[in-house]
């Protein structure tokens, strides 16, 4: 097998992971002549509940402070809780118990409780990520985190050095990988790499960077991917902004040197497409539209293929992101096809006797053309319409008003899923494909491109937030699936936003800091620019 692990640090990251999990658990079929297009087996664990039925519940661990798990038990339908707790405790006086005021569970849950239609969400009913999750955990998952209060006005959990003071004291107490990651990491025959969801910009950054050092020391060469979630700055006062820059370029130095592969993911600032509607202030939909994204683009690492060479791994995918060794941070970026072709071949959503597809091409017609737009200058790179990157850290440059650079792709990894949107460009594509030696030379940038039928669930946890569904001959069954195509990328801007952060932020960070973080800002930039240096400056010039 090929598990992956999964790591959830901090409120915002559950959000996001509540998507995915929900997304994973819409592929499960129960007819005896259906197939799951995803090897379940990937990012599920196999177990035996208290009455003796299988379960199939996520291989993943969720910290999260008090008062952040909303309606969530820790023990389940599933798992009962055996024998009496008091009964077993060392204590030998009469215990004292102080319950606090049960959270009322969401009328979504109780109807998945009782085997109803659940009514439909909306961001007010919506008041915590487990009042739209959809699958069961296995109690060990659950890590509620007690000494902070989510939203606390008293002391927020917002600083930097709160995380890492919180990470020390727990793992010099509990050893946490022993005793939360250990027994899921022995579980899995061949683990494919450890998947992080954290917060980056205020003190689960500090958490997550303490962690991931950790990580590496006791998983030496294993794929660490790390999504960095951040929320949405617009209407936050000042001082506010600037803890989270701060927190942001604290924590993209510590993961860019332990995580194999660091993605940031925000919100942009400026106008998003019109066929997406979202509520900023909404962690339900700002989560919603980076899940479609993150699990669009990780979807061939879990694909069930007879065929190896049409699915992919962590590390295949972190050694064709990272060209020379030193380009750990990565830009995604998604869109949502307008048009889709019929379904070829009577092809259903999510199998077909190719799944996917993989190899590097010269683009297409809908590729950047060489000297194109801002936003791509090499034949070949895709150009889509939502940056989650952070583009708006550009804006932190106090030279802005000079020309940019030309990006330039270093390596780029373009996955589709839906139905082919030109099934006779995909067959030139294709047969291209074939007539090039994958691992010879290539003049970069290297472009690498993946396939599915498998289209994006949108599912009754899933919000409104794209104006159309997939559209095509299928009617309902088609409007229930979404076409995606996400880009992931190193390129330079990278090195872009990582100077204009270190600028912006350099001098608040604190004296015992401030040099070795900014020399180390300074080093990350440096890295996008080995094997091109803007073409001895020639791409300056517009």
């Amino acid at each position: 097998m090929r598990e992956i692990i999964t790591l959830q640090l901090g409120q915002r990251s559950n959000y996001l992971a509540t998507h995915f999990w929900n997304a994973q658990e819409s592929y499960f079929t129960y007819g005896a002549e259906e197939e799951s297009p995803v090897d379940h087996d990937v990012h599920f664990r196999p177990g035996i509940g208290t009455d003796g039925t299988e379960t199939f519940m996520p291989r993943t661990v969720i910290y999260d402070l008090k008062g952040g798990f909303g309606t969530l038990r820790k023990i389940n339908a599933l798992y009962e809780i055996d024998g009496d707790a008091a009964a077993s405790s060392l204590w030998p006086g009469q215990p004292v118990v102080h319950k606090q005021q049960p959270i009322d569970a969401s009328a979504y849950q109780g109807s998945l409780d009782a085997g109803q239609t659940p009514p439909e969400l909306t961001t007010s009913t919506v008041r915590y990520w487990s009042d739209f999750n959809r699958v069961f955990f296995h109690p060990r998952s659950v890590v509620q985190l007690s000494e902070y209060e989510l939203n606390s006005a008293i002391m927020p959990f917002e600083k930097w050095n709160m995380g890492e003071e919180l990470f020390a004291s727990l793992d010099k107490e509990h050893d946490l990988l022993d005793r939360d990651l250990r027994p899921f990491v022995e579980e899995a025959d061949q683990m494919q790499g450890l998947q992080v969801m954290t917060g980056i910009d205020d003190a689960w950054g500090g958490f997550a960077a303490r962690y991931a050092e950790r990580l590496r020391d006791e998983y030496g060469k294993a794929p660490i991917w790390v999504f960095g979630v951040q929320e949405p700055l617009r209407g936050l006062p000042r001082e506010k902004r600037f803890l989270k820059l701060v927190n942001k370029a604290r924590a993209l130095t510590e993961l860019n040197s332990q995580a194999s592969l660091v993605i940031p993911l925000a919100l942009p600032e400026g106008p998003l497409p019109s066929s997406v509607r979202l509520n900023p202030s909404s962690p339900w939909h700002v989560s919603a539209l980076f899940a479609a994204a993150l699990e669009s683009t990780t979807l061939y690492t879990r694909l069930r293929t007879s065929d190896r060479i049409y699915s992919s791994n962590l590390g295949d995918m972190t050694d064709l992101l990272n060209v020379f060794g030193k380009q750990t941070i990565a830009n995604l970026g998604m869109s949502i096809p307008e048009a889709q072709a019929p379904r070829q071949n009577g092809a259903t959503n999510g199998i077909s006797n190719g799944l996917n597809g993989r190899g590097e091409r010269a683009g297409d017609g809908g590729d950047v053309e060489e000297d194109g737009s801002d936003s791509g200058s090499q034949k070949g790179v895709a150009a889509l319409d939502i940056d989650l990157s952070s583009p708006q850290d550009l804006s932190l440059d106090p030279n802005r008003g000079r020309k940019w650079r030309k990006r330039h792709v270093f390596s780029q990894v373009i996955a589709d899923r839906g139905p082919l949107q030109d099934p006779e460009q995909a067959g030139r594509r294709d047969a291209e494909m074939r007539d090039r030696d994958t691992y010879g030379l290539r003049r970069r940038p290297k472009v690498h491109n993946y396939h599915s039928r498998v289209a994006f669930p949108l599912i009754d946890s899933y919000p409104a937030i794209f104006s159309r569904g997939g559209g095509g001959e299928d009617g309902e069954e088609d409007r229930r699936h979404l076409p995606v195509r996400t880009a992931l990328s190193t390129d330079s801007t990278v090195a872009d936003k990582i100077r204009a952060l270190r600028s912006a932020v350099v001098r608040s960070i604190s004296l015992e800091d401030r040099e070795m973080v900014g020399n180390e800002l300074a080093e990350i930039a440096d890295g996008y620019r080995e094997g091109w240096s803007s073409g001895s400056d020639s791409d300056d010039e517009d």
